[in-house]
């Protein structure tokens, strides 16, 4: 018998159905904690945790993206995604995994994902991600993942950032930071939301960390990009 589905929906009154989620994720406070987030965005979420029950869940072809962790029991997601596209399934996929590496992205991608997520990350990106993968689809509406603020551009979706026609490296890390404060420029976002969103909620380090990258990004891009608002926080400047 499988073991029951945790059911998370949005509030009544929207006459036009929501986009439906599966997350399939073994860990349950992170599973948790992203069904709360996007059901306060208005979609309507389905929580299971382990690969065998990801599989049928996703399998009976009721939702529009499936939100599919790598390291699962029962079943790893490389082979749920497998499946689900030697079945014929063609629902977006976004893989979730704790590794960090070009290999495990480009066999997460070569079974057949949509893209590709490394833990820990920011929460407002992952609903980029979201968003952006529905609009490919045809039936979500957001934002562009391609933000430009003066000579900065950085494209959320291929991941890469320009500076003027120069492209910029970047860690994993360094571009998660920028993405918060790219997502929210013109806003201070304050350190305590950089740990929470890029090194999740779990991250029990010397909070400093997070002006260690700060300074890394000033060193790479431009100085006076990211302004430190004492007391508060940093703002990625939009006016330059």
């Amino acid at each position: 018998m499988r073991p029951p589905v945790a059911h998370h929906h949005p509030a009544r009154g929207a006459s036009r159905r929501p986009p439906r989620f599966l997350i399939v994720e073994d860990e349950r406070r992170l599973a948790v904690s992203l069904a709360k987030g996007l059901t306060a965005e208005g979609y309507a979420v389905d929580v299971v945790h382990d690969g065998l029950e990801g599989l049928h869940r996703a399998g009976e072809g009721v939702y529009d993206l499936v939100i599919l962790d790598i390291m699962l029991p029962g079943l790893n997601g490389y082979r749920v995604c497998a499946a689900l596209r030697a079945a014929g399934h063609d629902v977006p996929i976004l893989m979730l995994t704790a590794k960090d590496g070009e290999y495990d992205e480009a066999e997460g991608l070569d079974t057949g994902a949509d893209d590709y997520l490394t833990k820990p990350f920011s929460y407002v990106v992952l609903v980029a991600r979201v968003k952006a993968l529905l609009r490919r689809r045809g039936q979500g509406a957001g934002a562009s993942p391609v933000h430009v603020h003066g000579d900065l551009r950085v494209d959320t979706g291929a991941r890469r950032v320009f500076l003027g026609e120069d492209e910029v490296t970047l860690t994993a890390k360094e571009f998660a930071v920028l993405e918060q404060l790219v997502v929210r420029a013109g806003q201070v976002v304050s350190k305590a939301e950089i740990l929470e969103h890029v090194w999740d909620f779990a991250y029990d380090g010397d909070p400093n960390i997070v002006e260690v990258y700060v300074s890394a990004l000033r060193r790479k891009l431009r100085a006076g990009l990211i302004r430190t608002v004492r007391g508060a926080g940093y703002r990625l400047e939009t006016g330059r």
